[in-house]
């Protein structure tokens, strides 16, 4: 392989399958292409589960070819049944819109939008799907498709298998994406489509369908799902999903999310979501032994990307301030308590549960107990004490829970 930007792929650990690599290679090396990766709009936010495939679209941008951001305004009325157990809750158009809004301005983010030949050309499939004619459409696309083939793609085979319902609504997911593409084959000259792995079924169903239908060639590629080495799914933690938008996860917990990343997965995540050059990235490994330095310049330039450099040394100073008990840290996540509640004082244990820090007032005793909480970087042994507003440093007050959890209090 010779192409840069598929030697790239390949050196970073994003390329898992291509429908024709040599054909694409060759393709590549004459031109600069249009290729999409399609992204659901279920929230008002991406999670870390789908940055894989944004860094993608930024490797593309470095080599000079152009991407095309599927925002499915479309294709998430219906949503995707890959790796679903049941199907998912039916989201309203206008919720849609104001997520798609909200999701644009991670990528303009990321992503480079000066430049007139790779800046990214977003499309929402609305436009075309939800002007679909039935007949016209089982007419023309349907008929491309069989059942007995469908049946074999693990998004369906998989449900039936477990014996859970897949409405016929989800059924017919697959059949739109591949529609997707050849749409944007028509319209924006598109000839390469990326997903992750689990969309391999659906990707050479776009394929096909060009094929078949304009008898010209198109490709498919498909990135590794992404699971830690611990085996959990990329981006799930017990708190929830780590959101890319700052207003549902803050820097802070952003940056303490790579920071706490298992040491098997370090070298992987350095290739895979930093800007660091493969090579640069050996060069680490090799030279840096402390594992806990190279987790910080992860968490460094993993943060970078989304929140900017700013923010992530903000992060690391914070961090570095509340790990080694010098400061309250007052960049950590920030939990709101009312000013009449800390005047009449307020018990520890019901000040925990209250707020959510700890699940119920038992853990909370059981944490005082086996000498895991801290107030303000001090011991507390007696579950009777009383929080009053002197315990407050200029309105905020520090709590830590083990050695990784820790909260600002603050007075409002």
């Amino acid at each position: 392989m010779k192409n840069k930007f598929l030697m790239e792929m390949r050196s970073r650990g994003y390329l898992n399958q291509c429908t024709d690599l040599d054909k694409l290679e060759e393709i590549c090396n004459k031109q600069s292409i249009s290729a999409y990766i399609g992204f659901d709009c279920t929230a008002s936010s991406l999670h870390v589960g789908s940055l894989l495939q944004i860094m993608i679209l930024k490797l593309m941008q470095k080599h000079g070819h152009q991407p095309i951001i599927l925002l499915g305004g479309g294709t998430t009325l219906i949503g995707d049944p890959s790796g679903k157990d049941s199907t998912r809750k039916i989201l309203e158009k206008k919720e849609i819109k104001k997520n798609i809004v909200s999701i644009k301005k991670i990528f303009k983010k990321i992503l480079n939008t000066s430049n007139k030949k790779t800046k990214p050309i977003f499309v929402d499939n609305a436009l075309w799907l939800t002007e679909l004619k039935y007949i016209k459409f089982l007419r023309e696309i349907g008929i491309h498709f069989t059942i007995n083939k469908m049946l074999t793609f693990d998004s369906v085979k998989l449900r039936l298998e477990r014996e859970q319902s897949l409405s016929y609504m989800e059924f017919n997911y697959m059949i739109l994406q591949a529609y997707d593409f050849y749409q944007l084959f028509k319209k924006n000259n598109c000839i390469l489509q990326v997903g992750g792995s689990d969309q391999w079924g659906n990707i050479i169903n776009g394929v096909e369908l060009i094929r078949r239908i304009l008898q010209k060639d198109s490709f498919g590629l498909t990135s590794p799902l992404i699971t830690t080495a611990s085996g959990t799914k990329m981006g799930k933690t017990e708190k929830g999903a780590i959101w890319l938008n700052k207003d549902l996860l803050s820097p802070y917990d952003y940056w303490q999310f790579w920071r706490n990343t298992d040491d098997r997965d370090v070298k992987r995540f350095l290739n895979f979501f930093t800007d660091l050059e493969t090579e640069e990235v050996e060069k680490l490994i090799e030279k840096e032994k402390n594992i806990n330095k190279l987790k910080v310049i992860l968490a460094n330039e993993a943060t970078k990307i989304i929140h900017g450099n700013e923010a992530s040394k903000k992060a690391e100073l914070t961090a570095k301030d509340t790990f080694e008990g010098k400061g309250l840290g007052l960049d950590l996540p920030e939990i709101k308590v009312k000013l009449e509640e800390i005047k009449r004082g307020i018990n520890i244990l019901d000040l925990l549960s209250n707020k959510k820090i700890m699940s119920s007032k038992s853990e909370a005793r059981r944490a005082i107990a086996n000498k895991g909480l801290k107030i303000n970087n001090i011991l507390i042994v007696d579950d009777k004490r009383i929080i009053e507003v002197h315990d407050f440093k200029e309105k905020t007050l520090k709590i830590s829970f083990g050695k990784k959890k820790h909260f600002q209090l603050k007075i409002i």
